[in-house]
């Protein structure tokens, strides 16, 4: 019989989770590591999710379609993400072009950095900065450059950050309400619905996400005293809260609604812990200084909210002449693709270009 060595590290076996698969994102140890498990990850993408961990980017094809890169093309990803329209750009712009990244996750942007160097694209055709794209014109400067050829932001939610439950994007999994893009700034979810007043929330809910029912679940949100038992401090809470509440309170409310409301509740609060609206106007107010003549730009949106900034911005550039065209309708995701990577669905892209002088 074979005997351990002394000093060897004992065997430890994997944790136990009920059913066929593991259902917990940290449970789900092959997702997490594609490089080891690489067949199981392609099952999960055949099945039309998105492996835990990871993300998908939406309508690359389009995305490539509008932009038009080419070799020499000075390209910006504003939302960096994990990389993968990035990748797709830095491709079409080799030789002599270069991309810079930006991203204001802490946490995501170095992995994606790493992923891209590892791909063989160095500091001279790729730069990370860490930063919101509404400070776009500075990092440009930072570079030495003044405009860009191509800009593209795609502003959902990346995968990553909506699939870990410590992030507190969604009520998949219990975790804690936080929301935060950059955790070591600003303050939560859960702090910010203790600070506001009933009427504030009730106007996020209306403004952030076009909620019908944002007066109601404004007075569920300050039912309960913060510290007090049962205070709303985790995704599972408040998700509990906003359905019971509007169950109770609406009893003819179809189910589904219930569902969208208390998604919309995530949305809104979502936008205003990270004061999203205001840093895509001031994106939008710096795009034209920001392109070259002729110069593109794509945004990729996921809610009506942002459509409707987008679309009106290109619009009165279009009709003060800064741009010399724009998207007269939006571009969906295809079938095709809505099917493979379900989270494409409410995605919306507009373009457009900037005039020459």
């Amino acid at each position: 019989m074979l005997k351990r060595p002394p000093d060897a590290q004992p065997h430890s076996r994997r944790p136990r989770y009920p059913g066929r698969n593991p259902r917990g994102f940290h449970d789900k140890y092959k997702e997490l590591n594609p490089e080891r498990y690489a067949s199981d990850v392609q099952k999960v993408l055949a099945s039309g999710k998105t492996p835990a961990g990871t993300h998908r980017p939406i309508m690359v094809e389009e995305v490539l379609r509008c932009l038009r890169p080419r070799a020499g093309d000075v390209a910006v990803d504003c939302t960096l993400g994990g990389g993968g329209h990035a990748r797709a750009i830095l491709d079409r712009v080799q030789p002599g072009g270069r991309l810079i990244g930006l991203d204001v996750d802490p946490l995501e942007l170095p992995r994606t950095e790493a992923h891209l160097r590892a791909a063989g694209f160095g500091p001279e055709t790729f730069a990370a900065h860490h930063g919101n794209f509404a400070g776009l014109p500075q990092v440009l400067a930072t570079e030495g450059l003044v405009t860009a050829d191509l800009i593209l932001a795609d502003l959902g939610v990346s995968s990553m950050q909506l699939d870990n439950p410590d992030r507190g994007f969604s009520y998949k999994e219990p975790g804690p309400l936080d929301m935060r893009m950059n955790p070591s700034r600003g303050e939560s979810a859960s702090q910010l619905i203790a600070r506001a007043s009933e009427e504030t929330l009730a106007n996020l809910l209306q403004e952030n996400a076009d909620e019908p029912h944002a007066r109601l679940i404004a007075s569920l949100l300050k039912q309960q005293p913060p510290g007090a038992p049962g205070a709303i401090a985790t995704t599972h809470a408040i998700e509990r809260l906003v359905r019971n509440g509007l169950t109770s309170a609406l009893p003819n409310l179809a189910k589904a609604d219930v569902k969208m409301s208390v998604r919309r509740t995530f949305q809104a609060l979502r936008i205003a812990v990270n004061d999203e609206f205001s840093a895509l106007d001031w994106l939008l107010r710096s795009l034209p200084q920001c392109l070259t003549p002729g110069g593109r730009v794509v945004m990729i949106t996921f809610h009506s909210g942002e459509d409707r900034r987008v679309k009106k911005a290109f619009q009165a550039g279009y009709r003060a002449g800064v741009y010399a065209a724009v998207a007269d309708e939006v571009i969906r995701s295809t079938k095709e693709e809505t099917f493979a990577n379900r989270r494409a669905a409410s995605a919306k892209l507009r373009w457009a270009v900037r005039a020459s002088d």
